[in-house]
């Protein structure tokens, strides 16, 4: 299968180079696109953004760690690889196991209404920076989309987290996101949104034994987001004024930007 890594004693080494070498090549481009940035050799060239769209994940999580990263992944298509094991599994469970449940299936506190779907790109009208359209819009991915009987959608994002907490603050800049693009749609007609919400799946205890299987009681807790379309505005402009500024200053707390600063130290600009 093309991909696949398979075992040879006397090629190990170069097996385990394969399955890295697109985190080596990620560095690689890194530090020389920094070079010439820092060098100036792209003073007169006029600067083509990598992406179109603004991510709603990129809000909460790009946006609270390295500015710098987050400048390069937006301009140069330059972002540090990430590994993330079972989470895209679990939640996935979680949203298929609600696929066209009736809101009571999900949580008592979430209003009478059904699951209209789950998984599906959405896409908003280009965003607006200091009073003019710019070259952005939003594009995503929403958890699962609720539609209630008095006819407005919700948004409700699927968490499978190791403790049961709040993180409804964090999360509220993504959720706005979905629901501006369904209120705001490029294509197809716009859906009001009354509901944005995390549902939080989180492992309580174990029980079974090795002849009968082992099952794993989870917690299911709900929490409700307000609608912040102010918030979401002001996030979206200093996060455009970022990427479209020029290169942020290295963040001392950025465990990407320290191995690429130390890795040219060892090798040079190469």
């Amino acid at each position: 299968m093309d991909g696949e890594l398979t075992w040879s004693p006397c090629n190990h080494a170069s097996h385990r180079r394969h399955r890295h070498d697109y985190s080596w090549d990620f560095y690689a481009r890194v530090g020389r696109v920094i070079e010439e940035n820092v060098s100036g050799s792209r003073q007169n060239r006029t600067m083509s953004k990598a992406r179109e769209f603004i991510s709603p994940s990129d809000l909460t999580f790009s946006w609270d760690g390295c500015h710098r990263c987050l400048w390069l992944h937006y301009n140069h298509g330059l972002k540090a690889p990430s590994f993330m094991p079972l989470v895209g599994e679990l939640s996935a469970l979680q949203e298929g196991h609600f696929t066209g449940a009736h809101s009571s299936k999900l949580h008592p506190a979430i209003p009478e209404g059904k699951v209209l779907d789950r998984g599906q790109w959405v896409r908003s009208v280009p965003i607006s920076y200091n009073g003019s359209p710019s070259p952005y819009a939003i594009r995503g991915k929403y958890d699962l989309l609720m539609e209630f009987a008095d006819g407005t959608y919700g948004i409700i994002d699927c968490k499978f987290q190791g403790r049961d907490n709040d993180k409804s603050g964090f999360y509220s800049p993504q959720l706005e996101a979905y629901a501006f693009s369904l209120e705001n749609p490029a294509q197809g007609e716009p859906k009001t949104i009354s509901l944005m919400g995390l549902l939080v799946w989180s492992p309580q205890k174990p029980s079974g034994d090795p002849d009968s299987g082992f099952t794993l009681g989870l917690k299911n807790s709900w929490y409700p987001i307000e609608r912040n379309p102010l918030g979401l505005q002001e996030r979206l402009e200093d996060f455009i004024e970022v990427i479209s500024g020029p290169t942020p200053t290295r963040d001392s707390k950025c465990e990407t930007c320290k191995f690429i600063s130390e890795r040219r130290e060892v090798f040079g600009a190469e």
